[in-house]
């Protein structure tokens, strides 16, 4: 595999399985170091940093709730003492909490809005220090088809992600002159452990809509979020890149 990430240091969040699983693994075997950020999921966790380890990779491992501001200053602290700079950021932590918006909880919606939202502005702003020092740097936010089209009981996650879009732009229009861009993957329907339980008469109404036919990986994800990441998209900010098997066209 091209060796695009050669002495550069990746932070991903929600990096223990699922998307940001394959994202971390997909930077590491191209040649960056990564720093692992996870909450909950610890053994999760620790098997993507063996997994970079393998690969050759130097790797850091950091529980933080990205939703905390002293948890992001500690996050991006241990990034920069173990690997001196950040040249790539992805902010992929991200929940759900679904149900119609008339029995939404306060909680429900606060809960969301934290963790897929507010954590990609707190990591976003810290990590920027060092970027903007760098005059160099690449954000990817990790959105969802759901922020693009919103989606019925999802009324919290949808407005997380669209969010998520607005940000990115803005980010782009700030950063842009000090060769630093911020793009946006919107994820379709992906194989994560997010659809264990799902009934499979919804899912295959879902697949119906999808021209694909079937879901997407975590690699298909993984594989734009490189491009942006690369110097290939060095040209390219503010955009949003659907990975959803042709199931938004616009």
């Amino acid at each position: 595999m091209p060796q695009r990430f050669e002495g550069k240091a990746a932070l991903v969040t929600g990096a223990s399985r699922g998307i940001g699983r394959a994202i971390a693994l997909r930077l590491a075997a191209e040649g960056a170091d990564v720093l692992v950020n996870y909450n909950a999921k610890a053994e999760a966790a620790n098997q993507v940093a063996d997994a970079i380890k393998a690969l050759g990779r130097s790797v850091r491992l950091v529980q933080a709730d990205v939703g905390k501001p002293a948890d992001v200053d500690r996050l991006v602290q241990s990034a920069l003492e173990h690997f001196k700079r950040i040249d790539v950021l992805v902010n992929n932590a991200g929940i759900t909490r679904d149900t119609l918006l008339v029995r939404m909880s306060e909680d429900d919606w606060d809960d969301v809005l934290d963790t897929n939202l507010k954590s990609a502005f707190l990591v976003t702003k810290a990590a920027l220090r060092p970027m903007l020092r760098q005059r160099s740097g690449r954000i990817v936010n990790i959105t969802s088809i759901s922020g693009v089209i919103g989606n019925a009981g999802q009324a919290n996650y949808s407005a997380s992600k669209a969010g998520l879009i607005g940000l990115t732009r803005s980010i782009a229009r700030e950063v842009a002159s000090r060769s630093i861009t911020c793009n946006a993957v919107a994820a379709g329907v992906i194989e994560t452990e997010i659809w264990q339980g799902v009934p499979d008469a919804a899912i295959e109404t879902l697949l119906q809509m999808i021209p694909a036919g079937h879901k997407g990986t975590p690699e298909d994800v993984a594989e734009a979020v490189a491009f942006f990441a690369s110097d290939a998209a060095a040209y390219i900010t503010g955009q949003v890149l659907n990975v959803d098997g042709g199931m938004v066209m616009a």
